[in-house]
């Protein structure tokens, strides 16, 4: 069974820093064509954050551009979100999603950033 198990959501303060990771196993890291992450804040629909596509082409949210960085460590087998200059609105449910190269999904089961003074 496919895991992305997320870590590194919690409690800060606006205008604070946060890093997310997302630890998959080696065999679905190498099979994979894209990984991002995801937010879905209470009362509103999943939106994407960030996402890497094979060939370490990355896409950013309007709202995440200039103070959010995906990157990865394949060393690791872990993708990470690099959050600065937090504010309220970036308050959400954030999730880690594996797309394979054969078009199937994964996804973690989700980190609770609350970003609040």
């Amino acid at each position: 069974q496919v895991q992305l198990v997320e870590s590194g959501g919690g409690l800060v303060q606006p205008g604070g820093s946060l890093r997310l990771s997302c630890a998959t196993s080696g065999s679905i890291f190498r099979l994979n064509a894209m990984m991002g992450w995801y937010r879905q804040a209470a009362g509103k629909q999943r939106e994407l954050v960030a996402r890497i596509i094979s060939g370490d082409s990355t896409n950013y949210a309007d709202s995440a551009k200039g103070r959010f960085t995906i990157s990865r460590d394949d060393a690791k087998n872990t993708l990470y979100l690099q959050m600065n200059s937090l504010k309220p609105e970036d308050t959400a449910v954030y999730y880690c999603h594996l797309r394979t190269r054969l078009g199937t999904d994964y996804w973690g089961q989700g980190t609770q950033v609350t970003v609040s003074s």
